[in-house]
């Protein structure tokens, strides 16, 4: 069973159709990214190796070095039209194949041009070596089959492949659960393909829910900020919903099965993100434009070429002879080169600056960014707990209500908890040593420490014993969405901290180096609107959603490109994943779940904001440096064309086959010098 087939398979055990991988434009769509590459790499070494002996029979070569009756003997033309014509099927293969793909869709681009300009050098070569008056072009012939194999291979390479976001999503669930058995609470561990609704299961501290459903016996925090963007871990007791894929916290629960398979939320995101795969359009090449038209030129110049010298009373050889120079010259070698070279250097480049390109068509529509909207938990926030205000009422100072706070704290392991002491940590405080601790169920917890009854607790503990904290200070920052825990000591409430998801310090940089390019920033989140408002304060953002349930992501993305925007979506949970392959350009959080790097198009490794912008000035550079490259590879046409038709034939000068083989190694050379100059915009990446 090969790589293609296993998958496929896998995607039948889970119950999902495998994702529409897009071909790669006259590739021949059917045969997988990884077999292509090797594909094109292996025609294209056999190819280079019969090259050599092709360019060493060439007659045009043998005469410009003066050896053409030393590296001849008797059938030599021959061995050179066996060998051209093993490299002309084979190596041309993928050419011929894709000009019919491109002419079935009425859509003449690169593969058509290519494949015609081999196919009038091969047969009119071997016609000319079975008789017919005039020189062949089997080197030209072996040549381009060897540039374009390897321009088509260097392109392939550097795009990663296709999207493997819905294996990922699988990957998310537990294979297996601990189903409980009879009344004595007995759990045997079963398949979770197995479980039905009405199954009760549990789930140990650690392990993650393998199924949706709503929690009978027990009471825990949960993390899924990977799966709905909330930024806290949540709360969870009898009668409360979890979803499958979360993580449990501290404690084990029991839970009845109340969804399975296609029915749960996982599944449902799975659905969306392949809904947005299939749905995105794919933009052509600027190569296969630039094909497209010189097909067309080829064909009318090389047809009016034939016509006119033929009416002019030259020779049928004549006149044929000139219609194929015009045909092989008007491919030039350099077009192979143009777009795949650039694009090599500029993921290379890329990659060395944190910035993973795997969808090179997106990367390209990246230059026309009208707005780009940021995930808040994990992309422009931490994705943690921190402090962000200490508010004392009576005799302590800052310090100290952290100092007491902390001390109690670092005895628990929750998450708010652990913001408390990480607080306290950052400002280098020496913590004194909590003894008697104890946890308040649900409401915080208490401690001795230096003699005195400490507890750091919720509102609702403040409330439940008639305390009272009447400050304008709370008020401001629970308006904010934060999380407001209260210091009591002996009895009196000495103060508050105010926690909230700690804004990325690279945030307010990076949004401002995109506002400096012209481009919106948006934010879009799950939390509350005081959160959200909050976060666009403090970030001065353009636009933001909040309170935006998981499913509907992907539709907040398409009402801002119903603006009239090019829209790039950065996140970093399965959540985002829909919204990310929605998205013109989606860009994935590096340190983010595997699933919303595998739906990206666009992977940050160093989980930073700032390099959004850096996306945006190489893929500006990029497009730049590939209309050079197009212009270098087509432009001596201009001259070349002309020429090759005869029209200055009377004034004793025609473009010979061997120099305009010079005129196509220059451009080439051109091209290639030009796409390693793109390396100089490394300097504002790393400004960026």
């Amino acid at each position: 069973m090969n790589e293609h087939e296993h998958r496929e398979h896998e995607h039948h055990e889970h119950g999902m159709q495998a994702p529409a991988h897009g071909a790669h434009a006259g590739h021949g769509g059917g045969h997988d990214h990884g077999e292509m590459i090797a594909d094109f790499r292996r025609r294209f070494w056999v190819s280079l190796a019969l090259t050599v002996p092709v360019v060493l029979l060439a007659p045009m070569l043998q005469r410009m070095l003066g050896v053409e009756r030393v590296w001849t003997f008797p059938g030599d033309r021959f061995v050179l039209l066996g060998l051209s014509s093993v490299i002309f099927f084979y190596g041309g293969w993928p050419f011929l194949r894709g000009l019919y793909d491109e002419l079935r869709a009425w859509r003449p681009g690169m593969m058509t041009l290519i494949a015609l300009a081999i196919s009038v050098a091969y047969f009119y070569s071997a016609a000319v070596v079975l008789g017919l008056p005039g020189e062949d072009f089997f080197w030209e012939l072996a040549t381009l089959i060897d540039i374009m194999l390897l321009g088509h291979w260097i392109e392939m390479r550097s795009v990663l492949g296709a999207s493997r976001a819905l294996e990922e999503l699988v990957l998310l669930m537990p294979s297996e659960a601990h189903r409980v058995s009879g009344d004595a609470g007995a759990t045997e561990d079963v398949p979770v393909s197995a479980l039905r609704r009405g199954d009760r299961v549990l789930v140990k501290p650690g392990e993650k829910v393998p199924t949706d459903g709503v929690i009978v016996e027990g009471r825990t925090t949960v993390n899924q900020a990977m799966l709905t963007g909330e930024s806290r871990p949540v709360e969870k007791g009898e009668g409360d919903e979890v979803i499958g894929g979360a993580v449990n916290g501290e404690s084990a629960f029991v839970f009845e099965v109340r969804k399975t398979g296609e029915e749960t939320y996982l599944s449902q995101v799975i659905s969306l993100v392949r809904e947005a795969q299939e749905s995105r359009s794919r933009s052509q090449d600027l190569a296969d434009r630039a094909a497209q038209w010189l097909t067309f030129i080829a064909l009318a110049v090389g047809g009016v070429t034939l016509a006119a010298w033929l009416s002019l009373g030259y020779g049928f050889n004549f006149s044929l002879a000139r219609m194929v120079t015009v045909m092989v010259i008007t491919c030039p070698h350099a077009l192979g080169l143009a777009v795949p070279l650039v694009v090599a250097v500029s993921t290379a480049l890329s990659a060395t600056n944190g910035l993973l390109i795997r969808d090179r068509s997106a990367f390209e529509r990246a230059r026309n960014l009208g707005a780009v909207i940021f995930d808040k938990t994990g992309t422009l926030t931490e994705g943690r707990f921190g402090v962000t205000d200490v508010i004392p009422f009576g005799s302590l100072g800052d310090d100290d209500l952290l100092r007491l706070a902390a001390s109690l704290e670092s005895r628990s392991e929750h998450p708010i908890a652990a913001g408390v002491v990480r607080a306290a940590a950052e400002k280098n405080l020496a913590l004194p040593a909590a003894t008697d601790f104890k946890a308040i169920p649900g409401k915080g917890a208490e401690a001795r420490i230096n003699g005195k009854d400490v507890k750091v607790v919720s509102p609702g503990y403040l409330k439940e014993h008639q305390l009272t904290a009447d400050d304008d200070r709370v008020r401001k920052v629970a308006d904010e969405g934060k999380t407001v825990v209260f210091v009591i000591a002996d009895g009196r409430v000495e103060g508050a901290l105010a926690l909230a998801d700690v804004i990325r310090e690279e945030s307010r940089e990076g949004l401002a180096r995109l506002k400096e390019l012209g481009i919106q920033v948006m934010m879009l989140t799950g939390d509350s609107q005081a959160v959200a408002r909050w976060v666009a304060k403090e970030l001065a953002l353009d636009d933001v959603f909040a309170e935006v349930l998981p499913h509907e992501k992907a539709a907040k993305v398409k009402e801002v490109k119903a603006r009239g925007l090019v829209v790039a979506m950065t996140g970093d949970g399965v959540n985002d994943a829909p919204a990310l392959v929605e998205s013109d350009v989606g860009i994935a959080i590096g340190a983010g779940t595997d699933v919303a790097i595998e739906s990206a198009d666009i992977v940050l490794v160093r989980s930073d904001p700032r390099d959004v912008s850096a996306i945006v000035i190489l893929a500006r550079a990029t497009y730049r440096k590939m209309l050079q490259n197009l212009w270098w590879a087509t432009g001596y046409n201009v001259v070349a064309i002309p020429l090759a038709a005869g029209v200055l034939y009377r004034e004793g000068i025609l473009l010979s086959p061997a120099l305009g083989a010079v005129f196509m190694s220059l451009s080439t050379v051109i091209v290639a010098i030009n796409a390693q100059l793109l390396s100089r915009v490394r300097s504002r990446l790393l400004d960026s």
